[in-house]
């Protein structure tokens, strides 16, 4: 179990962040837990951990993370950068807003994190997690935006990787579709609609946060917590045409649920 631990986690209001959050407090850890929203952390123990409201899309406000873990933790063992947030759509639309709002939560904010972390260390050890996502491996109809934020976050842990300071660890978490509010958040603003069929395969949250804690003790490079996504992506390089069934059997989806908010939306 990890325990006595400094710990900086954000998106900690739900989800895997939520999950991630019971199991850190088991351990004799203090966390900062920082999201958008706090209703969920007030129930938790306030000797261990310390809620923080923060929009985490601006350098602003990751800087006031940051004085603050530093003046109510002492000193900051992990930084676990788990925030983000999707979109389900068919990009048929101009919109370079849209664009950004997403790139700055899921990109901009966990590369500014690291160099904050860097910074901040000074040289002493430390250890920084990312949530990336199986989609940052493997795009999906539907969320063509949200792919490619992750894509981005894949592409900066995998060159970091190979100019970063030896002092540092970096841990990141490739989770397949999970069962919780992403989904709704997902569809934000496009009606009375929602996600009847999600991508396969869907994990709970709490599965995954317990491989991303082990994964946390043991400083790993990466944690995949479903073994089918590992398969499968042996599988499409052996056999491309399974990964565009795949494909096609998700598009379906996406289909369906256009004509379902078509529909709703009338």
């Amino acid at each position: 179990m990890l325990t006595g631990k400094t710990i900086v986690l954000t998106g900690a209001n739900s989800g895997i962040g939520l999950e991630t959050l019971k199991l850190l407090v088991k351990g004799d850890n203090k966390i900062l837990a920082v999201d958008l929203h706090t209703d969920k952390l007030a129930e938790f123990d306030p000797e261990k951990v310390i809620p923080m409201q923060c929009d985490v899309s601006t350098p602003e406000n990751v800087d006031k993370i940051f004085e603050t873990a530093i003046e109510k933790l002492g000193s900051i063992d992990i930084f676990y950068a788990n925030a983000g947030f999707p979109y389900y759509e068919v990009m048929d639309y101009v919109n370079w807003g849209r664009i950004e709002n997403i790139f700055k939560v899921n990109v901009y904010s966990p590369i500014y994190s690291m160099q904050k972390y860097i910074e901040y260390l000074d040289g002493k050890p430390g250890h920084m997690a990312f949530t990336v996502s199986a989609i940052g491996k493997l795009a999906m109809p539907g969320y063509t935006l949200y792919s490619a934020s992750k894509f981005a976050l894949q592409g900066f842990q995998q060159g970091f990787r190979l100019e970063m300071p030896k002092n540092v660890k970096l841990t990141c978490l490739y989770p397949v579709a999970t069962d919780t509010g992403f989904f709704k958040k997902a569809v934000e603003g496009q009606g009375n609609v929602v996600i009847r069929e999600k991508p396969f395969p869907v994990q709970k949250p709490t599965v995954v946060a317990k491989k991303m804690v082990k994964g946390l003790e043991k400083r790993r490079k990466s944690v995949n917590p479903c073994g089918l996504f590992t398969l499968a992506q042996i599988l499409f390089a052996i056999c491309p045409p399974l990964k565009h069934f795949y494909w096609h059997l998700e598009y379906k989806k996406l289909e369906r649920y256009e004509a379902q908010k078509a529909e709703q939306n009338k």
